[in-house]
């Protein structure tokens, strides 16, 4: 008799271990399926957003090349033969009003000859406090070129992404459609998937060659900017 307990004990253990082990990974094949469920609804979800924004990256590379060119053609270039004949004639000059006009009169882009005359027009303010506005009016243009960098830097590192996610959101469904021998839709998964990347890497390129162009103006531009208002702010400390 207790043979047949001990057995029917055994038994009944093992079929709740059985019916345990079966629902425990009923549950966890249940919330693997939900969690891909969701993944895959949201990863689609993106395609849409993630082409609109090529897009509107690809309108801003295309306004931003043009613009560059534009740059290119119309800046002025300021050669250092220039700024060294500049630095001699503010030494020489008798007042501010003097270096203003020189200023004024020479081959450099407005911006700086505003910047200069600020500098120059405050030959009634002490040394220091003349110091202190030359270099916040500096700290505003660079204030400036850092803003207008920013732009096309966004672009460099945010277009390849968008079209790294322009190719991978759509490959998914193309190749579950593979595998139940839907070629058509593979194909259409995979022209997306090539056109979003051609997008991303060219927006990126243009953002980058921009970026690397007005760096290098820039650094120009501030460099010959700092030389001229050193020599201001020496003359008039004189």
């Amino acid at each position: 008799m207790n043979t047949i307990i001990h057995a029917s004990d055994t038994m009944f253990n093992s079929s709740s271990n059985g019916l345990l082990s079966f629902f425990s990974g009923n549950a966890t094949q249940g919330a693997n399926d939900a969690l891909n469920s969701a993944l895959t609804i949201v990863s689609q979800s993106l395609q849409i957003p993630v082409i609109i924004l090529l897009l509107a990256f690809l309108v801003f590379a295309i306004y931003t090349l043009g613009k560059l060119l534009s740059q290119y053609f119309s800046r002025k270039k300021v050669p250092v033969k220039l700024i060294e004949n500049l630095i001699y004639s503010i030494n020489q000059a008798d007042s501010g009003e003097d270096i203003k006009n020189i200023i004024n009169n020479a081959d450099i882009q407005n911006s700086q000859k505003r910047v200069l005359s600020e500098i120059a027009s405050s030959e009634s303010l002490g040394t220091k406090s003349r110091e202190t506005l030359a270099r916040r009016l500096i700290e505003n243009e660079e204030d400036k070129i850092e803003h207008e960098l920013s732009k096309t830097d966004f672009i460099t590192r945010i277009g390849p992404t968008l079209g790294l996610m322009g190719t991978l959101i759509p490959m998914g469904p193309g190749l579950a459609a593979l595998g139940q021998g839907d070629v058509t839709a593979l194909a259409t998964a995979i022209t997306v998937a090539f056109n979003t990347t051609v997008v991303g890497i060219a927006s990126g390129a243009v953002g980058y060659l921009a970026s690397k162009l007005r760096r290098r103006w820039y650094d120009q531009y501030l460099a010959n900017l700092d030389a001229l208002s050193d020599a201001i702010l020496d003359r008039l400390d004189k």
